[in-house]
């Protein structure tokens, strides 16, 4: 059983194993391996991952046996008026996946901010199991964007948007 706790700096190398084995499952054969090692190493490394840990009006979790870390979530109240909430990352690890702990998570996510009024994230379209997860959540497509953490050649993403409350 997991429980769902605020991410600390001694789960960092955990949190970037974790994202680094979800990616490999999930974009190697989206993206190829070569790709999914650069972003990795960019964007789930320990120095990219720990200034979320203090970062204002944010949510960073995870899910914790006690024995390993199996999900991470990462969400801020991006807007002057903390009504949108961006969900950055839900991640699952691939053996615990379809157990429920993404849908904990997401819940707790969306319960950590009283002033939300919408929660957006962005999820890869070939990514189908992503897509119909957020869509059973009550997710509904927005539009189309380049995803902001790509590099200079971009990743198109779908932009999801429900309602908080």
């Amino acid at each position: 059983m997991f429980f769902i706790r605020t991410a600390m700096e001694r789960d960092l190398d955990a949190i970037s194993e974790l994202l680094s084995e979800t990616w490999r499952a999930t974009y190697d054969p989206i993206y190829g391996s070569a790709r999914v090692d650069e972003i990795t190493k960019s964007w789930h490394s320990v120095a990219a991952l720990k200034p979320r840990l203090k970062r204002p009006s944010s949510e960073f979790i995870v899910g914790d046996d006690g024995k390993s870390i199996g999900g991470m979530g990462f969400a801020v109240s991006s807007d002057a008026d903390r009504a949108l909430v961006v969900l950055h990352q839900l991640y699952v690890r691939p053996s615990e996946q379809r157990a429920g702990l993404g849908s904990e998570m997401l819940l707790e996510i969306m319960n950590a901010f009283p002033d939300g009024r919408r929660i957006r994230c962005e999820v890869e379209p070939a990514n189908l199991g992503a897509v119909a997860f957020y869509e059973k959540h009550g997710f509904k497509p927005t539009a189309t964007a380049i995803a902001r953490n790509a590099s200079s050649d971009g990743v198109e993403v779908t932009v999801f948007e429900r309602l908080l409350g």
